[in-house]
Protein backbone atom coordinates (compact mmCIF):
# COMPACT_ATOMS: atom_id res chain seq x y z
CA UNK A 1 0.00 0.00 0.00
CA UNK A 2 2.35 2.73 -1.20
CA UNK A 3 1.13 5.66 -1.32
CA UNK A 4 -2.28 4.12 -3.46
CA UNK A 5 -4.97 6.28 -3.55
CA UNK A 6 -7.39 4.26 -0.93
CA UNK A 7 -11.20 4.80 -1.85
CA UNK A 8 -13.66 5.83 0.72
CA UNK A 9 -17.13 6.76 1.03
CA UNK A 10 -17.72 9.36 4.21
CA UNK A 11 -19.27 6.72 6.15
CA UNK A 12 -16.01 4.48 5.48
CA UNK A 13 -13.92 7.68 6.19
CA UNK A 14 -15.73 8.49 9.84
CA UNK A 15 -15.19 4.38 10.47
CA UNK A 16 -11.47 5.06 10.00
CA UNK A 17 -11.36 8.33 12.12
CA UNK A 18 -13.40 6.71 14.81
CA UNK A 19 -10.72 3.24 14.65
CA UNK A 20 -8.05 5.95 14.81
CA UNK A 21 -8.95 7.68 17.88
CA UNK A 22 -9.74 4.38 19.23
CA UNK A 23 -6.98 2.80 18.78
CA UNK A 24 -4.68 5.63 20.00
CA UNK A 25 -6.78 6.98 23.20
CA UNK A 26 -8.23 4.47 24.96
CA UNK A 27 -6.68 1.29 23.19
CA UNK A 28 -2.97 2.57 23.81
CA UNK A 29 -3.94 3.61 28.17
CA UNK A 30 -5.79 -0.06 27.99
CA UNK A 31 -2.57 -1.83 26.81
CA UNK A 32 -0.35 0.87 28.64
CA UNK A 33 -1.75 -0.73 32.43
CA UNK A 34 -1.74 -4.23 30.69
CA UNK A 35 2.02 -3.89 30.33
CA UNK A 36 2.73 -2.11 33.64
CA UNK A 37 0.78 -5.08 35.72
CA UNK A 38 2.69 -7.81 33.73
CA UNK A 39 5.74 -5.92 34.39
CA UNK A 40 5.03 -6.21 38.13
CA UNK A 41 4.22 -9.96 38.19
CA UNK A 42 9.04 -9.84 37.25
CA UNK A 43 11.09 -12.15 35.50
CA UNK A 44 10.15 -11.12 31.81
CA UNK A 45 11.51 -14.17 30.32
CA UNK A 46 9.07 -16.35 31.20
CA UNK A 47 5.78 -13.77 32.20
CA UNK A 48 3.22 -15.21 29.09
CA UNK A 49 0.95 -12.06 30.49
CA UNK A 50 4.16 -9.38 28.95
CA UNK A 51 4.68 -11.29 25.83
CA UNK A 52 1.34 -11.45 25.25
CA UNK A 53 0.80 -7.91 25.65
CA UNK A 54 3.91 -6.67 23.94
CA UNK A 55 2.43 -8.64 20.88
CA UNK A 56 -0.89 -7.24 21.15
CA UNK A 57 0.81 -3.83 21.36
CA UNK A 58 2.75 -4.20 18.01
CA UNK A 59 0.12 -5.63 16.56
CA UNK A 60 -2.13 -2.14 17.21
CA UNK A 61 0.63 -0.08 16.64
CA UNK A 62 1.14 -1.52 13.42
CA UNK A 63 -2.76 -0.80 13.02
CA UNK A 64 -2.72 2.65 13.67
CA UNK A 65 0.35 2.80 10.86
CA UNK A 66 -1.97 1.07 8.39
CA UNK A 67 -5.13 3.43 9.33
CA UNK A 68 -2.82 6.56 9.17
CA UNK A 69 -1.55 5.87 5.44
CA UNK A 70 -4.97 4.88 4.43
CA UNK A 71 -5.96 8.09 6.07
CA UNK A 72 -3.65 10.34 4.32
CA UNK A 73 -4.16 8.43 1.12
CA UNK A 74 -8.09 8.65 0.52
CA UNK A 75 -10.15 9.90 -1.56
CA UNK A 76 -13.43 10.19 -0.67
CA UNK A 77 -16.06 9.24 -3.14
CA UNK A 78 -19.79 10.07 -2.94
CA UNK A 79 -22.94 8.65 -5.18
CA UNK A 80 -24.05 12.46 -5.61
CA UNK A 81 -20.74 12.31 -7.94
CA UNK A 82 -22.23 9.40 -10.10
CA UNK A 83 -23.80 10.21 -13.55
CA UNK A 84 -27.29 9.91 -13.12
CA UNK A 85 -28.86 6.27 -13.43
CA UNK A 86 -25.70 4.88 -13.82
CA UNK A 87 -24.24 2.48 -10.77
CA UNK A 88 -20.81 3.92 -9.54
CA UNK A 89 -18.55 3.80 -6.52
CA UNK A 90 -20.45 4.82 -3.59
CA UNK A 91 -24.16 3.14 -5.08
CA UNK A 92 -26.15 1.22 -3.91
CA UNK A 93 -27.40 -1.27 -5.80
CA UNK A 94 -30.85 -3.36 -5.68
CA UNK A 95 -29.99 -7.04 -7.86
CA UNK A 96 -32.36 -9.36 -8.61
CA UNK A 97 -30.96 -13.08 -8.86
CA UNK A 98 -32.37 -14.17 -11.78
CA UNK A 99 -31.97 -17.94 -11.17
CA UNK A 100 -33.41 -17.74 -7.68
CA UNK A 101 -35.97 -15.03 -7.89
CA UNK A 102 -34.16 -12.83 -4.97
CA UNK A 103 -33.40 -9.51 -4.21
CA UNK A 104 -29.98 -8.47 -2.91
CA UNK A 105 -29.20 -4.54 -1.85
CA UNK A 106 -25.60 -4.09 -2.66
CA UNK A 107 -23.28 -0.92 -1.98
CA UNK A 108 -19.94 -0.56 -4.32
CA UNK A 109 -17.46 0.72 -1.84
CA UNK A 110 -13.76 0.52 -2.50
CA UNK A 111 -11.52 -2.46 -1.40
CA UNK A 112 -10.46 -0.88 2.23
CA UNK A 113 -14.62 -1.14 3.30
CA UNK A 114 -15.45 -3.52 1.88
CA UNK A 115 -17.65 -5.88 4.25
CA UNK A 116 -19.89 -8.90 2.63
CA UNK A 117 -21.59 -8.99 5.80
CA UNK A 118 -22.97 -5.75 5.46
CA UNK A 119 -23.94 -5.89 1.74
CA UNK A 120 -20.95 -3.87 1.29
CA UNK A 121 -18.97 -5.11 -1.95
CA UNK A 122 -15.51 -3.91 -3.82
CA UNK A 123 -16.07 -2.41 -7.60
CA UNK A 124 -12.64 -4.69 -7.71
CA UNK A 125 -14.51 -7.87 -7.40
CA UNK A 126 -16.46 -9.61 -9.98
CA UNK A 127 -19.68 -8.26 -8.88
CA UNK A 128 -18.33 -4.63 -8.53
CA UNK A 129 -16.37 -5.07 -11.68
CA UNK A 130 -19.69 -5.78 -13.60
CA UNK A 131 -21.83 -3.12 -12.09
CA UNK A 132 -20.04 -0.36 -12.54
CA UNK A 133 -21.83 1.71 -15.37
CA UNK A 134 -24.60 -0.27 -15.52
CA UNK A 135 -28.00 1.24 -15.84
CA UNK A 136 -31.63 -0.12 -14.94
CA UNK A 137 -32.72 -3.25 -16.28
CA UNK A 138 -29.57 -4.10 -17.54
CA UNK A 139 -28.18 -7.91 -16.80
CA UNK A 140 -25.15 -8.73 -15.20
CA UNK A 141 -23.68 -11.73 -15.82
CA UNK A 142 -20.84 -12.43 -13.37
CA UNK A 143 -18.24 -15.86 -13.43
CA UNK A 144 -18.62 -17.58 -10.35
CA UNK A 145 -16.97 -20.92 -9.20
CA UNK A 146 -20.13 -22.10 -9.52
CA UNK A 147 -20.81 -21.25 -12.74
CA UNK A 148 -22.48 -17.79 -14.14
CA UNK A 149 -24.87 -16.08 -11.95
CA UNK A 150 -27.23 -13.26 -13.40
CA UNK A 151 -28.88 -10.56 -11.79
CA UNK A 152 -30.97 -7.64 -13.43
CA UNK A 153 -30.26 -4.22 -12.05
CA UNK A 154 -33.69 -3.05 -10.62
CA UNK A 155 -33.02 -0.07 -8.68
CA UNK A 156 -29.87 2.22 -8.11
CA UNK A 157 -29.89 4.44 -5.13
Amino acid sequence: MANEEVILTKEGLAKLEAELKELKGHKRKELAARLKLAISYGDLKENSEYHSAKDDQAFMETRILIVEKMLTNAKIVDADGVEQGKVGIGSTVVLDDIEFSEKIVYQIVGPAEADVADNKISYESPLGKELLGKRLGDIISVNAPMGIIKYELLEIK
